[in-house]
């Protein structure tokens, strides 16, 4: 029992040392440009949470109980809306303060002192936030705004024009632009006509005129949407963002962040809005029930060994941070309080994800299709549907991973590998732990590796080393601090 607890107190104290070493470094794409990283050259794991309504609706204890639960679970972004989807530009916050003067996103209602307007909670959340060690995907308003003619304050308009949107782009930009932020513009919209992408370039370019490249932006779009269709050429787009969206299919969703990955010139992608843990699967709970933690981690490793450089989580009942007690209308049949959700078991099992990944060399990874033999009926092997298998490798051939989200027989192409001796392991996404397979010489060429334990919600990923690289167990210490 001794042994147990101080191995997990040397665990606590290794994330803790982590976070004082990037408290206050900024972030840029890696020369590789598929990346992020820290400015002094270290990886920079992006594993997101969607947090949406975060500066509106949570007081200041509220937010200090969410934000340290997400440090310590190994979060390293936390996704919020300035101007959020639930009515945020007309309905007060927890202090009764609203964002806007007369509800023109020209004039931010800011008042002169510390702890009296909108504004200082959301500076608040955000220093908080950037003192636990996590940065914050700031969207600086949800997409309605800018997108949607339901405003009756502004003739039946959007809230924002062109003039507007860099106005107010430049406002947000000077507030946070010493903040440990990534700027998310967009908010679940598309872009449908000329006149919406001017707006979303304004608001870019007022963010870049107070920030210059101090900060990293993108764009958040609909579901089975991604950046690359309007501003994949744009100078402004940092790194490409996908909404692969609500749904436990891989084709025609998740298979869509392997297509940005392969775009030129090249940039990063992430999905930032995938399936939620307990969401009504394809926003049809009476058909087809609610999502658990087993469809969460599909998504996780579907992106990540499909090119994405890091990934995002969400709650249904976090984003909208969805109470009871205080008697808010709940958005799509929420199924419990978001303070109850926050130990729903697929959040701590990102940090899981995430130590897989940061346990092998990060930089030299890339999409593996030519390991995973297909069978006859390829809806079998490599899969379709639920039940696809993805894989990653290094590109210099000294290891590779795929993801089984099925317990059933395959095969993979050991040629792959440029190693003449070849380590096997089990790794178990729900749990982190490890178990050696055995060693394997090359010229064995295609092999067939069967999981642990039969079971259809039980996944697993093989990893395979080259066993001159002593590698240490997955998961175990990240090779890139």
């Amino acid at each position: 029992m001794f042994l147990v607890w101080a191995f997990w107190c040397q665990d606590i104290q290794s994330e803790k040392k982590s976070i004082d070493d990037s408290r206050q470094l900024r972030l840029k794409v890696s020369e590789n440009k598929r990346f992020l990283q820290y400015e002094d050259g270290r990886p920079f794991f992006y594993l997101g949470d969607t947090a949406w309504e975060l500066f509106h609706r949570l007081n200041r204890e509220e937010a200090d109980l969410y934000l340290k639960d997400r440090a310590d679970k190994g979060f390293t972004v936390i996704q919020a809306v300035a101007l959020s989807e639930l009515d945020g530009y007309k309905v007060p916050n927890a202090y009764g303060y609203l964002p806007l003067r007369d509800n023109d996103p020209a004039c931010p209602a800011v008042t002169e002192g510390a702890n009296n307007d909108y504004w200082d909670h959301v500076d608040y959340i955000i220093d908080k936030a950037n003192s636990l060690g996590l940065y914050v995907g700031l969207l600086p308003t949800w997409g309605r705004y800018w997108h949607d003619n339901n405003f009756a304050e502004k003739d039946n308009k959007p809230l924002f024009d062109v003039n507007s949107a860099k106005s107010y782009g430049r406002f947000v930009g000077r507030r946070y632009k010493d903040k440990q932020i990534i700027w998310i513009l967009g908010g679940d919209r598309n872009v449908e006509n000329e006149n919406q992408k001017e707006i979303i370039r304004a608001m870019a370019e007022g963010i870049k005129e107070m920030c210059g490249d101090a900060q990293l932006i993108t764009f958040h779009p609909r579901g089975s949407s991604g950046s690359s269709q309007w501003f994949h050429d744009e100078e402004w787009l940092d790194f490409n963002m996908r909404q692969n969206g609500h749904t436990t299919n891989y084709t025609g969703a998740y298979s869509e962040t392997l297509k940005d990955y392969k775009l030129m010139p090249v940039k990063p992608v992430i999905d930032g809005e995938p399936l939620y843990e307990d969401h009504p699967i394809n926003f049809d709970a009476g058909k087809l029930g609610h999502s658990v933690a087993a469809d969460i981690r599909k998504m996780f490793y579907w992106d990540v060994f499909n090119g994405a450089f890091g990934h995002t989580y969400g709650h249904h009942s976090i984003w909208q941070m969805y109470d009871p007690q205080k008697r808010r209308e709940p958005v799509n049949t929420p199924l419990m309080s978001w303070q109850k959700a926050l130990n729903q078991p697929g959040a701590r099992q990102m940090l899981y994800g995430r130590r897989l990944i940061e346990s092998r060399p990060f930089y030299s990874r890339v999409p593996a299709l030519d390991i995973i033999v297909p069978d006859d009926v390829k809806t079998f092997i490599p899969g379709e549907g639920r039940y696809r298998f993805v894989a990653t490798k290094d590109e210099n051939g000294t290891y590779a991973m795929v993801y089984v989200p099925v317990s059933r027989s395959f095969r993979v192409n050991l040629k792959v590998l440029k190693a003449s001796k070849i380590n096997a392991w089990w790794y178990n996404p729900r749990n982190g732990k490890a178990k050696r397979i055995g060693t394997f010489t090359n010229n064995q060429g295609l092999m067939e590796f069967t999981p642990p334990y039969a079971g259809e919600l039980l996944d697993w990923v093989l990893v395979l080393d080259d066993a001159a690289c002593k590698y240490p167990k997955p998961g175990e210490r990240s090779l890139n601090k």
